[in-house]
């Protein structure tokens, strides 16, 4: 399928963990795009009819890839990993295959406390510095026993060595304890600074995140 006019519709910092699945989705499959960071605080550009229209939901993020548009990070990355095969973004085995659809799922939809008390804006702009509470605590401790049972011994990804788009999940969730300096268990640490080296998520990390570096879209 061409890859040609592939659009990603972000927000305007692009700290979101969608966003985040999302682009590194269109990098892992090496299909060229453009971005369009929507300022969603300010102008609620999302809920515009035109934009809902066209995503149906009106959520961020979506891509325009050709006359189609498709919303939801998970729905993207899945989209892509069909379209531009051979597979890159899930693993092929169907037992890995669904376990990364479970961490997918689990990282979007748990840990309400921990997303609060470390938002993504302490993980790319401003460090937290108020403790975690006793709520935000346990899911802290939720979370690092959960990525314990799925990282290899060796840190390595978590499906058979093969990186897959749920390692990408896994480890932005993550990131809101080993980016605001909560300690991390030897194995754990050394999987998500390893992840961090992959140049997808390398490109990601170094976006300017300044007003400047990006025009609101009207």
């Amino acid at each position: 399928m061409s890859a040609s006019s592939i659009v990603l519709h972000g927000d305007s910092l692009l700290i979101s963990p969608y966003v985040f699945a999302a682009y590194i989705s269109l990098k892992e499959v090496g299909v060229p795009f453009s971005i369009v960071r929507w300022d969603l605080e300010n102008l609620k550009n999302n809920r515009e009819p035109a934009y809902a229209m066209k995503s149906i939901t009106g959520r961020v993020p979506s891509i325009e890839h050709g006359e189609f548009v498709l919303a939801e990070s998970a729905a993207i990355a899945e989209y892509l990993d069909e379209a531009f095969g051979p597979r890159k973004l899930f693993p092929d085995d169907i037992h890995h295959r669904a376990r990364a659809r479970q961490v997918m799922g689990w990282v979007r939809s748990s840990l309400p406390d921990l997303r609060n008390e470390r938002s993504t804006y302490t993980m790319f702009c401003k460090k937290a510095t108020n403790p975690l509470s006793e709520k935000a605590l346990a899911d802290a401790d939720k979370l690092i026993r959960v990525a314990d049972g799925l990282i290899p011994s060796d840190s390595g990804s978590m499906f058979g060595g093969r990186w897959s788009i749920s390692d990408a999940d896994l480890t932005f969730m993550l990131c809101r304890l080993h980016m605001n300096e909560h300690p991390l268990p030897d194995k754990v640490r050394i999987y998500v600074e390893r992840q961090l080296e992959r140049p997808s998520l390398k490109e990601f990390w170094g976006v300017d995140r300044t007003h400047d570096s990006y025009s609101i879209v009207p």
